[in-house]
C-alpha cells in the first residue's frame, strides 16, 4: 500500500482521507488551517508531509489555495513523489506549474472528482483524469482505493474540463427544476409525486432520484453545500471562458445560486433549492 499526504480537509479532503484509510493505505494529512481527521495522523508542515509520503492529493477550495500549496510543495524535495489535484480549480493553475514539477523528477495530474462526499465515502464518484500517459495510469492505481469510475480524458487541465461538462449539465437539470416545480405545486401535484415520477423515468437522474429524502425533507443531512455549487459555477464560467465561449446557461445557475446565498441557504444541500422552487409556486 502507498503512503498518501492529503493536503485539504474540507468535506471532500477528510472523506478522501477516511476512504483512503479504510481502503488500507498509509494517509497523513496537513492542512493550512491545522485542521485534523480523528484517527488519522497529521504532519507538523507540508515539509514533513512530503517527505513522509508517496502522492500528495490535493482537495482546496480556491485557485489561490492551490497556487499557495503547490509553490509550498515546489520549494521542497518531490523526487519520486505524485502529486494529484482533486480541487475545482482553473487548470492553469496547475499547467503552469507542471515544468517545475517535472523538473524535480515528479508528476502531477488534475483529477476533479464529481459526486459529493457520500459518493467518496461509498467508493462511488466520477474521477477525471487529465494528464500525460503514465502519471494518469499511476494516478488510476492511487485513486483506485476511492472510486471504480475513473476516467483518463486527455493532457493536463482536460480532466476539469470535462467535470466542467459534466457537473454544468446537472446544474441545467436544477434550472429546469427550478422552472417546472412552481408548475407541479400550483396544479396541485405534491412534490414527492413530481420528483419521484421523474426520477424513476428517462427525464431522471441519479442525483435528483438520490436526493429524494432530502428533497421531501425526510433527510436534513448535507452532502454538499449550496455555496460550494456557486463557487464551483464560477470556476465552470471561467473555464469556458478560457476556451473563447460563453455559457448563458451556466450565467443564469450562477443568478439561481446567488438568490439562494442571499436567503441564507449556503449551508443547506442542493436539494433544497427543489423544495424552495417548489414552494415558490
Amino acid at each position: 500500500m502507498q503512503s498518501i499526504g492529503i493536503i485539504g480537509l474540507g468535506r471532500m479532503g477528510s472523506a478522501i482521507a477516511r476512504r483512503m484509510q479504510d481502503q488500507g493505505h498509509a494517509v497523513t494529512t496537513w492542512t493550512r488551517s491545522g485542521k485534523t481527521v480523528k484517527g488519522i495522523p497529521a504532519a507538523d508542515d507540508i515539509a514533513a508531509l512530503i517527505l513522509k509520503c508517496d502522492v500528495l492529493i490535493l482537495s482546496l477550495l480556491n485557485d489561490d489555495a492551490v497556487a499557495n500549496v503547490l509553490d509550498a510543495c515546489l520549494d521542497c524535495d518531490l523526487a519520486g513523489k505524485q502529486i494529484i489535484d482533486t480541487s475545482t480549480v482553473v487548470p492553469t493553475i496547475l499547467q503552469d506549474r507542471i515544468a517545475q514539477i517535472q523538473d524535480k523528477s515528479a508528476t502531477a495530474v488534475d483529477a476533479p472528482i464529481s459526486g459529493g462526499p457520500e459518493l467518496v465515502a461509498a467508493g462511488a464518484c466520477g474521477i477525471f483524469i487529465g494528464g500525460d500517459d503514465a502519471a494518469a495510469k499511476q494516478a488510476e492505481v492511487t485513486l483506485s482505493a476511492i472510486s471504480g469510475r475513473i476516467f483518463h480524458i486527455g493532457p493536463l487541465g482536460t480532466g476539469l474540463v470535462m467535470k466542467t461538462i459534466n457537473n454544468s449539465m446537472l446544474q441545467c437539470y436544477f434550472n429546469g427544476l427550478d422552472d417546472m416545480m412552481p408548475l407541479a405545486k400550483r396544479a396541485g401535484i405534491p412534490l414527492e409525486t413530481a420528483i419521484g415520477i421523474l426520477s424513476g423515468g428517462p427525464a431522471g437522474v441519479p442525483m435528483i432520484a438520490d436526493r429524494i429524502p432530502k428533497i421531501v425533507g425526510e433527510d436534513a443531512t448535507v452532502g454538499f453545500t449550496i455555496s460550494a455549487v456557486h463557487k464551483d459555477n464560477d470556476v465552470f464560467q471561467r473555464v469556458a471562458q478560457a476556451y473563447g465561449l460563453t455559457s448563458p446557461m451556466l450565467a443564469r445557475s450562477g443568478e439561481q445560486l446567488k438568490t439562494a446565498l442571499a436567503t441564507g441557504m449556503g449551508d443547506d444541500d442542493p436539494a433544497a433549492l427543489v423544495a424552495a422552487a417548489y414552494h415558490r409556486g
